[in-house]
């Protein structure tokens, strides 16, 4: 019996120790991963941030990046003056998922997103996320008007941001940042301001 309960604290104890946060992710990732900071830098702005300071740090371009948000499961990073990632650790089916968001301003905010295993391999997007077409941003009345709708606007601008805290991935319309307010006013009616989905412990799907 005493074997047993030891068994069982030594696979607990196991466990614990090869738990990795969202922020042992970030410093673990490999340089290709984040070639603007090298993990050194990437270890001091985890701790600068639990410290409580704002502190930026230098990157490769001679700029600044500083962490803006942080919690066992994400970690958001502003990389430059225009450009930013979120890390997000989701739970699999099959074992924990790393979500990789990208944004840029283009001025409007576009993101894309990316997929890993907890060794930092790449797995395919496709699997876990396929990205809205007009289909899915045109509202009623949008989709009667179509036409007119993708003869003006030649593609979609969105920004992901994954909620640690549910794990549900919400794309916001970021149209009105790039085009002719006019323009956007008139289209405004026919676009839907934001999507959302939830993730499924196997992708994330649309939430009904």
């Amino acid at each position: 019996m005493k074997k047993y309960l030891l068994a069982i604290a030594i696979g607990a104890a196991s466990l614990t120790a090869t738990a990795q946060s969202a922020a042992d992710l970030f410093t673990s990732a490999p340089q290709n991963i984040f070639p603007l900071l090298d993990r050194n830098t990437r270890l001091d702005m985890v701790d600068y941030f639990k410290n409580g300071m704002t502190t930026p740090s230098q990157n490769q371009l001679d700029g600044r990046s500083a962490i803006t948000e942080m919690t066992p499961e994400s970690i958001t990073v502003k990389m430059t003056d225009s450009s930013a990632i979120q890390l997000v650790e989701l739970k699999g089916s099959k074992g924990n998922i790393i979500a990789l968001i990208s944004t840029v301003a283009t001025p409007g905010l576009d993101s894309n997103i990316r997929f890993y295993d907890p060794d930092w391999k790449p797995l395919p997007t496709e699997t876990y996320f396929t990205k809205p077409g007009w289909k899915e941003w045109l509202t009623e009345s949008g989709s009667k008007n179509e036409a007119n709708v993708t003869m003006q606007v030649p593609f979609m601008l969105a920004s992901y941001r994954i909620d640690p805290s549910t794990s549900t991935l919400t794309l916001t319309n970021n149209l009105d940042k790039f085009l002719d307010k006019a323009l956007y006013d008139d289209l405004s009616s026919d676009l839907k301001p934001s999507l959302t989905y939830e993730w499924t412990g196997k992708g994330f799907k649309v939430k009904k």
